[in-house]
């Protein structure tokens, strides 16, 4: 008996064209774009358009004051008291404060060594220093190079702990505060923390310290990022061009107006007093920097940014890297903001108008808004206006007001200003990723704790082919193989 093959039966009523379904589709479109799409996406519209005033006004402030603190406000020397710490003979290194130096690290093989030789490098008395690794490192080979790099600096006469933990209880914020608990640290007055990659002047301590020293109402002075890596990739370019902004004018005129802005995590000098005022280090945020400057402020802290001292450090040169950096960055802010928010308009000490900087410009504006309104508007709203014609965007908000926000974006990096076309393709590729995790920080879901620590590579790349030109028989160093995902 011959096999028979199954076959299936479709009914004839089923048995339709491609042509049909699509009139289907068609017609279906037609009858819901009139009274839900249209409506829904008018309604869109009009909430983009409020969130986009509100990031352009906010644009247009932030650059009216930078010009009016570059032209006319005195800097922070004419501002605050400021006058060198000078050597005495007599005194000797007596009439310096103790300073701790804090390096929170994990797993940093390719950067440890520049850290550490930068903070043993900084011309401060050797007896008023107190060096401290705080190594979280989970590969027991890194720890060991860590601890030994430790010990070739006390041989030669450098006050430098190396500390480990049990367990990465807080992460970075857990480290801070176990490294505040040490009973060397009683006799230190000031702390100054340099993540891994970081790497001081010599001149560091002489030039920040005087501001805590002779001002009693100053908890904080931060230094500016500056990047070893700017020109290594285009993604690295794109991040020089937000960073620079975020440090030349957000910095600058939260320092200049409220003596207020967000601790960056490193390159910053902190009265140890004012942080055990503000309750110490937590770790119920991603963003413990930011978590201690707000509550330090509460408490009428002041803050110094100084623009013209300038840190070395290392922008993230992988996406896979990058993207994380990103996730606990805008996270965290949206975190903090949650948590914070009633606090901050029931305190007493600090004055109005300066709650109203921090919730709705610090925190509202920068922190959730702008992220949003990049996806929303930008790779949402605007695109299906398409397909809607009877949903019109006035030209001010799809033209003119993105044009003057990325025109004024670019202020603090003038030599990529021919880059623009490029940045504004990146921040809408980022739009999607931050605005979810402003989302996840707000509903405070499943991953708004998510720690990764980013990956830095340090001068590895450069020594690589160093020494692969220092060999006749080698040939040239391949580049690093980036999967397909990565690209």
């Amino acid at each position: 008996m011959a096999q028979i093959s199954p076959k299936f039966f479709i009914p004839e009523s089923f048995q339709v064209s491609r042509e049909d379904i699509a009139g289907q589709i068609g017609l279906i479109w037609e009858l819901l774009k009139a009274p839900l799409i249209v409506p829904l996406l008018k309604l869109g519209v009009y909430i983009c358009l409020a969130m986009s005033l509100m990031l352009f006004m906010e644009r247009v402030y932030m650059g009216i004051v930078i010009i009016l603190v570059k032209l006319f406000w005195p800097k922070p020397e004419k501002r605050y008291n400021w006058q060198p710490i000078e050597d005495d003979v007599e005194l000797g290194s007596s009439n310096f404060p103790v300073v701790l130096i804090q390096i929170p690290m994990f797993n940093e093989k390719e950067v440890y060594k520049i850290s550490i030789g930068a903070a043993c490098g900084l011309s401060w008395p050797s007896d008023r220093l107190v060096i401290q690794v705080l190594d979280d490192s989970t590969d027991p080979a890194i720890k060991q190079m860590v601890e030994q790099e430790c010990q070739r600096w006390a041989a030669k006469g450098i006050n430098i702990r190396y500390q480990i933990r049990e367990n990465r209880t807080g992460y970075k914020a857990g480290a801070l505060k176990e490294g505040l608990k040490r009973s060397y640290v009683k006799h230190c007055e000031y702390v100054a923390i340099f993540d891994a990659d970081f790497r001081p002047e010599p001149d560091y301590l002489r030039r920040a310290i005087p501001y805590l020293v002779q001002n009693s109402d100053i908890a904080l002075v931060q230094a500016r990022w500056r990047f070893v890596n700017a020109n290594e990739c285009l993604l690295t370019r794109m991040q020089e061009m937000s960073l620079d902004y975020h440090f030349k004018v957000e910095q600058e005129v939260g320092s200049a107006t409220h003596a207020f802005f967000g601790f960056n995590g490193t390159a910053g000098v902190w009265r140890i007093a004012a942080i055990n005022e503000a309750g110490g280090w937590k770790d119920r945020t991603t963003v413990e920097d930011m978590d201690l400057a707000v509550r330090a402020s509460l408490k009428g802290w002041k803050f110094v940014y100084l623009g013209d001292l300038q840190v070395k450090s290392e922008l993230p040169s992988t996406f896979k890297a990058f993207r994380f950096q990103q996730h606990r960055w805008s996270c965290g802010p949206a975190n903090l903001f949650r948590k914070m928010v009633m606090e901050i308009i029931r305190n007493k000490k600090v004055k109005f108008w300066k709650k109203v900087y921090v919730i709705y410009s610090f925190f509202f504006v920068r922190k959730i808004i702008a992220h949003m309104v990049t996806f929303s508007f930008y790779c949402v709203v605007l695109p299906l206006t398409i397909l809607v014609p009877e949903v019109q965007v006035p030209i001010w908000g799809a033209v003119y007001i993105p044009s003057i926000i990325t025109i004024l974006n670019s202020v603090g990096t003038p030599r990529s200003i021919h880059l623009l076309f490029y940045w504004i393709l990146f921040e809408n590729v980022m739009s999607l990723h931050r605005t979810k995790a402003t989302f996840i920080g707000l509903l405070e879901a499943g991953r708004a704790n998510e720690w990764v620590v980013t990956e830095k590579l340090g001068d590895a790349l450069k020594n690589k082919a160093a020494d692969a030109k220092n060999k006749t028989n080698t040939k040239a160093p391949k580049k690093p193989k980036i999967k397909f995902a990565e690209r």
